[in-house]
């Protein structure tokens, strides 16, 4: 038998907002009731869509009009917590793309409203959807303990892109936006718990408010003696050259993502670039006799993974099986409040100038 359609509202119609909604769009199990969007996005969007989908100004109006299955928001990070919340007690499961809010304090009320109301919060971590990085986490496995873990995503953005950033800076910063991502992979690749982080920044620019940052680097020292860094900086005096680094080591070797297109010039504000893998490189550090090398260096070829369209078709396909096979994403809740709270320690030690004890 068929089973019924979802019906989604898409909240939210800027880069993110518009690939779920192309997802939502060409997946059969959805069925998009509405674009809401407080600029022209919508109208953009619903155009390359094909049109015929309705246009709303206003969450709540189109709450109103269109009575939701689910909801899908891709607004900025201080909408989050309020429209999630608002969804979920009128009876409406939930994607929400990351940060799942802009306080650690609100990424706990929308969790504890999704487990009151026993309604589904999946949280746009597009990277645990994606092929090459679960092969970069796996791998990372093999290479004993302690990890050194080197990641980054700085942007050198003009535009419309640095729009969007300075828009983004007035609620958080790179680290905290950008830096749940890697710290969530940072957490399933050592398997310990953070216990310290140490983190710096600098104001580049007058045009995000005073006190702000568009640059920040992120230390974390782990339990089990594990030890990461990640960097990210926003803005058009970025340099294009220093966005592309993931590249963990330990004991037995290294694992690197190797991005020769991706991280070629001109692509560090690519949202495209920044999940693109297409090859990983595994060193073993084991040594013979002659202490050269026992082993050759193995490239893992990744150049058929999926593109950002599929990546997020991915994304919605897990959030459409959560909904109908009714999968318990309690871990998956706590992960996401667990990074962002993470996240937070950092902005708090750029802030302050201290080492923070998690």
């Amino acid at each position: 038998m068929t089973q019924k359609s979802v019906k989604i509202l898409v909240v939210g119609c800027g880069n993110m907002g518009a690939s779920h909604a192309l997802a939502y769009h060409q997946l059969d199990g959805y069925e998009i009731v509405g674009l809401v969007s407080g600029g022209k996005t919508k109208e953009v969007l619903n155009e390359k869509l094909g049109g015929g989908y309705a246009l709303y100004d206003d969450f709540y109006k189109a709450m109103d009009a269109t009575k939701p299955d689910a909801v899908s928001i891709s607004t900025y990070p201080d909408t989050h917590e309020t429209f999630a919340i608002e969804a979920i007690e009128r009876g409406c499961d939930i994607f929400v793309e990351k940060p799942l809010a802009d306080t650690v304090e609100g990424a706990r009320r929308v969790v504890n409203a999704a487990a009151k109301h026993k309604k589904k919060l999946v949280v746009g971590y597009i990277l645990r959807h994606h092929p090459s990085w679960e092969n970069f986490i796996s791998v990372s496995h093999k290479l004993g303990k302690p990890l050194v873990m080197r990641m980054n995503l700085n942007q050198q953005s003009e535009g419309k892109m640095w729009t969007l950033h300075r828009n983004l800076m007035k609620s958080l910063s790179p680290i905290v936006d950008c830096g749940v991502h890697y710290i969530d992979v940072m957490c399933q690749m050592t398997r310990s718990k953070p216990v310290q982080v140490y983190a710096i920044g600098a104001r580049l620019t007058e045009e995000i408010p005073e006190g702000n940052y568009n640059y920040g680097n992120l230390q974390i020292r782990f339990e089990d003696g594990s030890v990461g860094w990640y960097e990210a900086g926003w803005g058009p005096m970025v340099s294009e050259t220093a966005f592309f680094i993931k590249d963990v080591f330990g004991p037995e070797g290294s694992v690197s993502i190797v991005a020769k297109e991706a991280g070629g010039s001109g692509k560090s504000d690519s949202i495209e670039a920044h999940t693109k893998t297409e090859s990983l490189l595994y060193h073993r550090s084991e040594l013979d006799e002659n202490e050269k090398f026992a082993h050759e260096d193995e490239w893992i070829d990744l150049t058929d993974e999926p593109d950002h369209n599929g990546l997020c078709k991915r994304e919605q396909e897990y959030f459409l099986k959560a909904i109908r096979e009714d999968i318990d994403l309690t871990d998956h809740m706590e992960d996401a409040v667990n990074s962002l709270r993470i996240a937070f320690a950092c902005d708090e030690s750029v802030r302050t100038g201290k080492v923070v004890h998690l």
